[in-house]
C-alpha cells in the first residue's frame, strides 16, 4: 500500500519523535468547541452527514441547539445544523421532561417555552460522536444517540426530582428553535404511545418554506393519560390539534404531551425514539422503525454503530504528534470532525422531485464552504464529496440553477458570485469521479450567461453590465433580475473568479467559447484605482491604490478603503457597500495582483499590515487565504509564521475556541489544513506548503488505497506548492525546518502558477518530482 504522507524532519530543530496515543481516535474529539462565543457548533449526536441530529436545545447562543453559555435547556429534538450564522436553524418539534408537582392536575406543568426552560448542571455534559448527555437542574437525567434518521432519547426522572413523586410528564412542542412555524398538526395516541405531528417552517437564511414531519414512539413506562396543550393550559379531552400562526399573526404555542406512571421513591427511565422526514409522518415511522427497530435495547447497539461509522471516516489520516501538545492534536481532529456534520445525506427525502441521484441538503453556505471545507472532503472522502457535486448538479437540474446557499429544502440567500462553480472545478481539476461534467459544464455556463429573476438567491445579477462594462456597478440598472443593488467590488471581483472557473471546465472539456470566460477573469482589474488613498481612524495608511465601486457611467462612486483593500476578502450581504468597498479577490491572477499592487515588497507591506493591525478577522472565511498569500510574493516562511500564530491563539479547544461560526466546519477546515501544512486555493489544483504542526500526517486516499505523507518522493523540490497527486498517487513530502527563513520557495518559477504568468503551461506534476536530489529548508 502506498502512504501519502506529510514529513516534518525534526532533528535540525533536536525534537524527538513521538507517536501521537490512537487507543481511541475519537478520545480527542470533542464537540463542544466552539459551543459559545458564536461558534455556533452542533454539539450533539450524529452520524458522518447523518439527517438526524439529537442534542438539547437552549434560550440562548441555540443557532446549532446547544450551547455552554449558561442559558437553559428548552427543550431535546433531533434536526440540526451546525455552524452556521442567521437565525437558529431547525430544532423543530422539541421534547421537554418534566414532572407535575399535583399528579392529579396536569396543569401544574407549565408548557410555554419560557416558562419550562430549566437550567443544565455544567459536570454533567457528556459529549461525543453520536452521543450526548447532561443531568438537568430539576434532576431529570437525557442522553441520546442516533441512526440516520432517527434519534433516541433516554429521560430518567429521579424519584428525588424537585418535585417530588408527582407525574412525569414529557411533551412535544409544535415550535422549531426561532419559532417560525407557520402552521402545525398532531396527533396523540395514548394506546399505542405514539405522537404524530408536521409543521411548516421558514428556513434560517433563505426563501420559503419547508414541511417537517415527525414520529415519536414512548417506551419504558406505563403511560397514565395524554393530550394535547395551547399555551400554558392542557388537557386529555381531545388527542388531535391543528394550530396556525394564530389571531393577527400572533405566536400560539401548542403540542401534545404523555404522563406517565411510577411508585412512590422509583426513579423511572421512559425512552423516546423519534423518527423524522421531510416526506410524511408516515415516512418518520418507517425510519425510526428501520434505524431502532428495538428500542428499549438499542441504545448502546446505536452508540456503537456510530463510534465505528465515525471511525470508518477518520481512518484514512493518521498522525504522529513529535510531542505536540495534545491540545493540538484535539483541535486537528475535532476539526476534521465538523466538516463531516453537514451537509446532511437526504437522499430519499426529497419531497421535490424524484431522481435517482443523491440529495444533500444543508449546503450552508457554498460561498464560505467553497474555500476549505469541500477542498478537505474531496481529500478525506472524496466518495461523499462526488455525491455532493452529484446533488448540486441534480438541483440544478431540477430547479434551474446550482445553489450558492441551501437549507431545509429552500434556496438560501446568495452573497457575491456564483460560487457552486469553483466547487465543480475544483472537483475537475482534481479528478473526482462518477460526476457528468458536461451537465457540470451546462450548469456553469447557465450561471455565467442567464439572470435569474431572483438573483437573490441564486445565479448572478447584473449580467447585462458585466458582459457590456466588464464590471458590476453601484447601483447598477438592472431590470432583469432582482436582489441587493450594492457590492459593485465584491461581486466584479466573484464574478471573475467563477469565469475563470468555467473557462478551466471548459477548456479541460475543449468546449467552443471557453476564451470567453479566460477574458472575463480580468474583469476585476476594471475597479482598481491606483490613485487612492486610504485612512484609519483619520490617520492616512500610507498605501495607495485600491479597489473602488464605479458607477454605470464609468465615473467612481468614492468609498473611504479600509486595508482590506488590497486583500481577499469575499462578499457579505450589506444594503450599502462602503464596509466592503475596497477589498479584492483574485485567487487566480495573484500575480498580476501583486504588480498592481507595486510588486512583491509593497505587497507585503500590506499583508503585514492587514494582519498586524486587527483588521483580519478570522472569523470570516474569506480572510483565510489571505493568511497564505505570501507564498504568491515568493514567501512561504511568512505564511508559516502567520498560521502558526493564528493556532492555537485564535484555533483552540476551549468551548469559545472559533473566532467565528463554524460554518458547517468551515473553521475546523482551516484548523486541519493548517496543521497538515498544505493550503488550498480552492478551484485549482494548487496546495500551498508551509510547516506543519506534527512530525508526521499521512493521509491513506480512500479510492486509490495510495498514502500520502520538502524532499518529493526523494528529490529536490523547489516549489512552494503541491498539486492533487501528492494525494491519490501516494507521494512523500519531507520538510527539513531551519531556524532562519531560507530562500526557498522565492524564485518566480516555485511560485504558485497565476493565470497572467501560467496560461498555456502544463501544471501537472511528475511523480518524480522537479530537480536534483538533495534537502530542501523550509521556514
Amino acid at each position: 500500500m502506498l502512504l501519502s504522507r506529510l514529513l516534518l524532519i525534526t532533528s535540525a530543530l533536536g525534537v524527538r519523535a513521538q507517536q501521537t496515543p490512537t487507543s481511541d481516535i475519537l478520545g480527542y474529539i470533542n464537540p463542544l468547541i466552539g459551543s459559545t462565543n458564536s461558534g455556533n457548533v452542533f454539539a450533539g449526536a450524529s452520524l458522518p452527514y447523518g439527517l438526524a441530529k439529537a442534542v438539547a436545545d437552549v434560550d440562548g447562543q441555540n443557532t446549532g441547539g446547544f450551547a455552554t453559555d449558561g442559558s437553559r435547556v428548552t427543550g431535546f429534538s433531533a434536526l440540526h445544523d451546525s455552524g452556521t450564522g442567521g437565525n437558529p436553524s431547525l430544532g423543530n418539534f422539541p421534547l421537554f421532561p418534566q414532572v407535575c408537582p399535583d399528579s392529579e392536575d396536569v396543569n401544574t406543568c407549565v408548557f410555554p417555552k419560557s416558562a419550562r426552560a430549566t437550567g443544565y448542571i455544567n459536570d454533567s455534559v457528556v459529549a461525543r460522536p453520536g452521543y450526548f448527555g447532561l443531568t438537568l437542574e430539576s434532576g431529570i437525567e437525557a442522553d441520546m444517540t442516533v441512526s440516520e434518521r432517527a434519534a433516541l432519547f433516554r429521560f430518567t426522572f429521579p424519584s428525588n426530582a424537585d418535585s417530588g413523586d408527582g407525574s412525569p410528564l414529557i411533551l412535544l412542542d409544535l415550535t422549531d428553535l426561532w419559532d417560525s412555524r407557520q402552521n402545525a398538526s398532531i396527533a396523540v395516541d395514548a394506546e399505542t404511545g405514539r405522537i404524530l405531528a408536521n409543521g411548516t417552517f421558514l428556513p434560517s437564511f433563505g426563501a420559503g418554506s419547508y414541511r417537517a414531519y415527525t414520529c415519536v414512539d414512548f417506551y419504558g413506562a406505563e403511560i397514565r393519560d395524554g393530550g394535547v396543550w395551547v399555551n400554558n393550559r392542557a388537557g386529555t379531552e381531545t388527542q388531535d390539534l391543528y394550530v396556525t400562526r394564530g389571531f393577527n399573526l400572533f405566536y400560539l404555542q401548542a403540542g401534545g404531551f404523555f404522563r406517565f406512571r411510577r411508585a412512590s421513591n422509583e426513579d423511572v427511565t421512559v425512552t423516546a425514539r423519534v423518527g423524522v422526514s421531510y416526506i410524511s409522518s408516515q415516512q418518520a415511522c418507517k425510519n425510526a422503525e428501520r434505524g431502532i427497530p428495538n428500542p428499549l435495547n438499542d441504545f448502546e447497539r446505536l452508540r456503537t454503530d456510530a463510534d465505528d461509522a465515525w471511525r470508518e471516516k477518520l481512518s484514512p489520516i493518521s498522525i504522529k504528534s513529535s510531542g505536540a501538545d495534545e491540545e493540538l492534536a484535539r483541535s486537528f481532529w475535532s476539526g476534521i470532525y465538523r466538516n463531516m456534520l453537514s451537509p446532511q445525506d437526504m437522499t430519499g427525502e426529497n419531497p421535490l422531485w424524484e431522481s435517482e441521484e443523491p440529495y444533500f441538503d444543508s449546503f450552508y453556505c457554498i460561498w464560505d464552504s467553497f474555500r476549505v471545507q469541500h477542498p478537505l472532503l474531496t481529500i478525506i472522502d472524496p466518495e461523499s464529496q462526488s455525491r455532493m457535486v452529484r446533488s448540486l448538479l441534480d438541483t440544478y437540474k431540477h430547479e434551474g440553477w446550482l445553489p450558492d446557499c441551501r437549507m431545509s429544502l429552500c434556496k438560501g440567500w446568495t452573497q457575491g458570485g456564483s460560487n457552486a462553480d469553483v466547487v465543480l472545478a475544483d472537483a475537475y481539476v482534481k479528478n473526482l469521479t462518477g460526476i457528468d461534467w458536461n451537465l457540470a459544464y451546462e450548469a456553469m455556463v447557465n450561471d455565467a450567461e442567464n439572470e435569474p429573476l431572483e438573483w437573490s438567491y441564486e445565479g448572478r445579477g447584473g449580467l447585462q453590465s458585466w458582459k457590456r462594462l466588464h464590471y458590476i456597478p453601484y447601483l447598477d440598472f438592472d431590470y432583469l433580475g432582482f436582489g441587493t443593488n450594492s457590492r459593485s467590488i465584491s461581486r466584479t471581483v466573484e464574478y471573475s473568479y467563477n469565469d475563470y472557473c468555467v473557462s478551466t471546465v471548459g477548456r479541460g472539456l475543449e468546449k467552443d467559447g471557453y476564451t470567453t470566460y479566460i477574458s472575463r477573469a480580468d474583469n476585476w482589474k476594471n475597479l482598481f484605482r491606483n490613485d487612492q488613498t486610504s485612512f484609519i481612524n483619520g490617520t492616512d495608511t500610507g498605501f495607495v491604490g485600491f479597489f473602488q465601486p464605479k458607477y454605470l457611467n464609468g465615473t467612481w462612486a468614492t468609498k473611504t478603503p479600509s486595508l482590506a483593500a488590497p486583500l481577499l476578502r469575499g462578499a457579505r450581504l450589506q444594503a450599502i457597500p462602503q464596509k466592503h468597498s475596497s477589498r479584492v479577490y483574485v485567487p487566480h491572477d495573484m500575480s498580476s495582483l501583486i504588480s498592481t499592487l507595486g510588486g512583491d515588497d509593497d505587497f507585503i507591506s500590506r499583508l503585514d499590515f492587514f494582519h498586524d493591525s486587527g483588521l483580519a478577522d478570522l472569523g470570516n472565511e474569506p480572510v483565510f487565504l489571505t493568511v497564505y498569500h505570501y507564498h504568491y510574493a515568493g514567501r512561504p516562511g511568512l505564511s508559516s509564521k502567520r498560521v502558526h500564530g493564528y493556532i492555537p491563539s485564535r484555533f483552540n479547544t476551549s468551548t469559545s475556541g472559533l473566532p467565528g461560526n463554524d460554518d458547517s466546519g468551515a473553521m475546523g477546515a482551516f484548523t486541519a489544513f493548517s496543521v497538515m501544512g498544505l493550503f488550498p486555493n480552492p478551484g485549482q489544483n494548487v496546495y500551498l506548503i508551509t510547516a506543519p504542526f506534527f512530525e508526521e500526517i499521512s493521509i491513506t486516499h480512500p479510492q486509490t488505497n495510495r498514502t500520502a505523507g520538502v524532499r518529493l518522493n526523494g528529490h529536490v523540490y523547489t516549489k512552494n506548492w503541491i498539486g492533487h497527486d501528492f494525494f491519490t498517487e501516494g507521494w512523500t513530502l519531507e520538510l527539513v525546518l531551519g531556524e532562519a527563513e531560507s530562500d526557498w520557495g522565492k524564485p518566480q518559477k516555485d511560485r504558485p502558477p497565476s493565470l497572467s504568468t501560467d496560461l498555456g503551461r502544463d501544471l501537472t506534476m511528475d511523480r518524480n518530482g522537479y530537480g536534483e536530489a538533495g534537502t530542501n529548508v523550509l521556514s
